[in-house]
């Protein structure tokens, strides 16, 4: 599908006005649910695991580029018939599929996503959703037109610390939020050369299709397939795209945030060609019920984040060993010693999650699997009465923390959706919107330190330099 095509059937030109939240459709199916995965390694395999263990899924088509995870993933589903190519394989079984998974590199989310959706196939689609901003419109408007059942691939989304830190916030329980610091140490950027030269493209792997509408490259050995892609521009979101869409999916939600006013980025100059490895992007949001008038939202990421703030002291670690040495220069090596034993057992920061920041404490929420916790006045406060108050109110059931037992819920909640029985909690409506966000953070790193003002309406930066990079041309191979 050309990308004049894959625009014009949505009803819009590049992007177009945010449509609402939207219902999704219940599919007409009988008893069972017919699926097809696009991508089936790594991640993808991962997806392939979670829908097939729905006891109502028939997986009846698998596709990949890479025929070694092809052949992997048909001993597991020996009656799915196998294709390389997606385009070949939905119009093939275009009357054989009711919903299709895409589990590819980002830049092949949005035209495998949107081929589906034309054929009015149901689709879950890996995070981010899109791949460029003008994709995530675009999807969201196909989604609303054909009301088709969709979900974005962040399990995490149905996991009870994330439902419980949501209702909280709503509650009230650190009064309207202000601030919001987010990180992850993750580095999937590339603060490297590019590479020169090309090395032969195994055997396994069909080059052509894995580029798909991306602009043409030479292979490179370890440098795209099978994993670091998501480093590179042409193909993946770097950590704020990777990470970033889980931990952000969590304050985005429960302060019901739509889409941003200004993004900055601070981080070192573009290279043009992988993301840079560290990144602080600086959002400022309009207010909701659930925010005072302006939100500021910081999110960090790559080695070394998050950066020491206020925001981010935890209780009993106000100050620093040097700190506190240096106000009694003679103090004792014995005393000195004993102080870092005392502060090395004091608690320390999550290796990655959020911060919230309220007019009556702040709301800790580690990353991943870890109750909230309030801080007000440099304390923990005791919010065992508030959780029961809002697990009675919500209908939640007990705390499990297991990945393997959680992380079906999301795919079972798409399937289920498709059946008719329930409905999608990440739909494209909301995934799009949270994308967009995302995707504007990756475009301010190509303009460092230089703040762009985003207009919601017309889907346009002021800063006209800007805008080139909500968009690419596709490629037809």
């Amino acid at each position: 599908m050309e990308k004049r095509d894959f625009l014009k059937t949505t009803g819009i030109a590049a992007i177009g006005v945010m449509l609402p939240l939207s219902c999704t459709k219940k599919l007409v199916v009988k008893e069972r649910l017919r699926t097809a995965h696009i991508g089936v390694a790594n991640m993808g395999a991962a997806d392939l695991t979670d829908i097939s263990s729905h006891e109502k899924v028939d997986v009846v088509a698998l596709c990949d580029v890479d025929t070694k995870a092809l052949a992997e993933a048909k001993k597991l589903h020996p009656n799915a018939q196998v294709f390389k190519d997606y385009r070949v394989m939905l119009k093939k079984m275009k009357h054989d599929i009711d919903a299709v998974i895409v589990s590819t590199p980002d830049h092949t989310h949005a035209p495998a996503s949107m081929m589906a959706m034309e054929m009015n196939k149901a689709v879950y689609c890996q995070k981010p959703l899109t791949h460029h901003v003008a994709e995530a419109r675009a999807m969201n408007a196909l989604a609303k037109k054909k009301n088709l059942v969709t979900q974005m691939g962040i399990q995490v989304h149905s996991f009870y610390d994330y439902k419980l830190a949501t209702h909280l916030i709503q509650s009230g329980i650190i009064g309207k939020v202000h601030t919001v610091r987010a990180w992850s140490p993750k580095n999937w950027g590339y603060d490297g050369p590019e590479p020169t030269g090309s090395d032969p493209i195994p055997e396994n792997l069909d080059w052509n299709l894995w580029l798909g509408t991306s602009a043409e490259r030479p292979y490179k050995k370890d440098i795209y397939h099978p994993g670091n892609w998501r480093k590179l521009m042409d193909y993946g979101c770097g950590t704020l795209g990777d990470m970033g869409v889980h931990i952000f999916d969590t304050p985005y939600n429960a302060l019901q945030l739509d889409v941003p006013r200004t993004i900055t980025n601070s981080c070192r100059e573009p290279n043009g060609f992988g993301f840079p490895e560290n990144n602080q992007v600086t959002y400022e949001f309009p207010g909701t019920p659930y925010t005072t008038d302006t939100l500021t939202w910081i999110w960090s990421d790559g080695p070394g984040a998050p950066e020491l703030h206020e925001d981010l002291k935890l209780p009993g670690t106000e100050n620093s060993i040097d700190e506190k040495a240096s106000k009694d220069e003679d103090a004792s090596l014995e005393d000195k010693m004993s102080l870092e034993v005392k502060e090395a057992s004091e608690d320390t920061l999550p290796d990655q999650g959020a911060m919230f920041i309220g007019e009556k404490g702040r709301l800790l929420l580690p990353h991943f699997m870890q109750l909230p916790r309030k801080i007000v006045d440099g304390k923990y406060v005791d919010i065992s009465a508030e959780i029961s108050a809002v697990e009675k109110a919500n209908n939640m059931s007990e705390p499990v923390r297991n990945y393997s037992s959680e992380s079906p819920k999301h795919y079972h909640q798409f399937v289920d959706a498709c059946l008719g029985k329930d409905e999608c909690t990440a739909p494209f409506s909301y995934a799009s919107r949270l994308t967009e966000t995302i995707l504007l953070g990756v475009i301010a790193g190509r303009f460092p330190n230089k703040t762009l003002h985003w207009d919601n309406e017309k889907a346009k930066f002021s800063e006209e330099d800007a805008n080139q990079y909500l968009d690419a041309p596709y490629r037809d191979f």
